[in-house]
């Protein structure tokens, strides 16, 4: 219900908003936030930075996914097409009598190739036990 002030003759309604109460809930929650905020400990995010490879590998193997999603792999000078089975034969080959670590694998994909062409190669590239997979990107310039 209003209130209401008596002046004079009648009595007249107030429509105004009381804004104390607000003013007094929100100094309230600006102490405790004041509070609180100190005791809140950081947590600290584990970032993978670039370049901390142990020794660059000896042989890179690039597997490159055509915008047709045709895959053809390039070591060293050559370049072969194939299917995914035959990719991971290859890239397989390539790594015989290599220590681990000294050949890595990149996948290199046109930018209208579906994600989901990119991750299969990957995960079938994982899945035979290739060690270094990565993905090449192509800066904008």
């Amino acid at each position: 219900m209003p209130a209401t002030v008596s002046r004079g003759r009648g009595r007249r309604t107030i429509n105004e908003i009381n804004m104390v109460p607000f003013i007094d809930v929100m100094l309230v929650l600006l102490i405790i936030f004041m509070v609180t905020a100190p005791l809140i400990a950081p947590s600290m995010i584990d970032l993978p930075s670039v370049g901390k490879a142990p020794k660059q590998p000896d042989q890179v193997i690039e597997v490159v996914i055509g915008k047709d999603e045709g895959l053809d792999v390039k070591i060293g000078e050559k370049t072969v097409r194939m299917s995914l089975d035959g990719v991971v034969a290859a890239v397989k080959q390539a790594q015989a009598g290599k220590t681990a670590g000294a050949s890595a694998v990149v996948i290199s994909a046109d930018r209208n190739v579906k994600y989901e062409s990119v991750v299969k190669v990957m995960d079938n590239l994982q899945r035979a036990g290739v060690q270094r997979v990565g993905l090449s990107v192509k800066l904008a310039s």
